[in-house]
């Protein structure tokens, strides 16, 4: 079964607001009619009560605290020689060939990819790398293909002036799509947009799975290259694919079908494995012809990383050892932290509360549920909305999260994400018995 929905963007007209206010423009339509970010939103209310003296466990964030989770020292102290050897100029266009060399070398080692350095441009973390591909291969009017929950699609969607094609995901397949929910809109997309692991819910494609999303891309371009229509093309988001935990293995497009080379649109970067979220570097890779679009499209954008972190990059990136120890730890330090709340989700499951989780498998974040809809707190109020139960369970527990219609899903779901790179171990402990406590309370 499958489930399609369109988004529309709607304009709030406040009821206070002259004739005039509301008929004449005052900025582009794109950015009237912009949504803004409900986790940003969700974050102020946060910050707020932390501003007020509160203690909050803020687990809403999808990055990491550094004084936690600091990146690799060699890689802080090349950034630091790299700036002293005053590499503080413009970088290349496609970004500096060293670095290139350097990722090209670790996708082939350690990802089972083998692209050159003429078939990689390095980017100023993840997103320029979606922005320049939605850019590159997405018209107006055009549809994409994605999942929901997930991260950011119907934004670039909506900045490319696109028409989102968005299927609602399940829990029974860890809300990861299948190629039986996307077939009936193949034909009339010209972009499938796919992420694993997945932000939000840290759970990643199998195999199985993954070979017969990519068989339905194969058998529709046939059609295509037939008829003279432009390809379909596949993005695929693997931030996170170092970050996989126990025996979850990642797999790529490439690597299952060969002939997905000439369809699928990398996007990839150091942002996550490394815990360089702010060190912004990233990349995409892809056939080279779209490859040189998208170096000209970044020449106009100027969403380059900086010169000196590439160098150092690159330079980190030259010794697969170091690399492979940084990861071996901190995937033991993020997941001890995941299997810690998936225990205690587990525990309060058993415990007879309304709660459930997902088993983690990768990146930062663990799917949880909350089936609070309907009961009442001690005062007597209904918890009707998501938003109401959000609303209880940081006022009451003192833990905020992500419901997952932030990211796109339905807004009467009631599973969120929890994301573990800013909190401590310790943590894990005191998050469970705030939850415990808040909902010990309701009735």
């Amino acid at each position: 079964m499958f489930s399609c929905f369109v988004s529309t963007f709607t304009v709030k007209i406040y009821t206070d607001m002259s004739a005039s206010e509301v008929t004449t423009p005052q900025v582009s339509k794109l950015a009237e009619h912009i949504i803004g970010s409900e986790i940003i939103k969700l974050a102020g209310e946060v910050n707020e009560k932390i501003k007020q003296g509160e203690k909050i466990y803020n687990l809403t964030i999808g990055d990491f605290n550094s004084k936690v989770f600091p990146i690799p020292a060699e890689l802080k102290q090349a950034i630091v020689a790299a700036y002293e050897d005053d590499q503080t100029n413009y970088p290349a266009a496609d970004g500096m060939l060293e670095l290139r060399q350097s990722v090209s070398n670790l996708l082939r080692e350690r990802g089972d990819l083998n692209y050159g350095v003429d078939e990689i441009v390095i980017t100023g973390g993840a997103r320029p790398a979606i922005y320049t591909i939605f850019k590159a291969v997405v018209d107006p009017g055009d549809a994409v293909i994605f999942p929901i929950p997930s991260w950011n699609n119907n934004h670039y969607t909506y900045l490319n002036d696109a028409r989102p094609i968005m299927i609602e995901t399940r829990p029974e397949n860890n809300f990861m799509p299948t190629a039986a929910e996307i077939a009936p809109f193949i034909p009339e997309a010209n972009l499938l947009a796919l992420c694993s692991p997945l932000n939000p819910t840290g759970t990643v494609f199998s195999k199985k799975d993954l070979e017969e999303i990519c068989d339905l891309v194969l058998a529709e371009n046939k059609v295509r290259e037939a008829t003279g229509r432009k390809p379909l093309y596949v993005m695929y988001d693997q931030i996170y694919w170092p970050l996989t935990h126990g025996s979850i293995e990642h797999f790529n497009p490439v690597s299952l079908r060969p002939e997905m080379r000439a369809y699928t649109l990398f996007v990839d970067g150091i942002s996550k494995s490394l815990a360089a979220t702010g060190v912004r570097v990233g990349w995409t890779m892809g056939p080279k012809f779209l490859i040189n679009k998208i170096k000209s499209i970044l020449t106009h954008v100027g969403a380059w990383a900086p010169k000196a972190e590439q160098m150092a990059t690159a330079a980190y990136l030259s010794n697969l050892t170091q690399y492979d120890a940084f990861l071996e730890n901190i995937k033991g330090e993020i997941n001890a932290r995941l299997q810690g709340f998936y225990a205690g989700f587990q525990a309060l499951k058993e415990e007879g509360f309304r709660v459930n989780a997902i088993a983690p498998e990768a990146a930062i974040y663990l799917t949880v549920q909350f089936q609070l809809h309907g009961q009442k707190t001690a005062d007597g109020k209904v918890l009707e909305t998501t938003q109401d139960i959000t609303k209880y369970i940081l006022d009451e527990a003192k833990v905020a999260i992500v419901p997952f219609y932030a990211f796109g899903s339905s807004t009467d779901s009631s599973w969120y994400r929890l994301s573990v790179g800013t909190c401590r171990l310790e943590d894990v402990e005191g998050v469970i018995k705030g939850l415990r406590g808040a909902l010990s309370r309701l009735k």
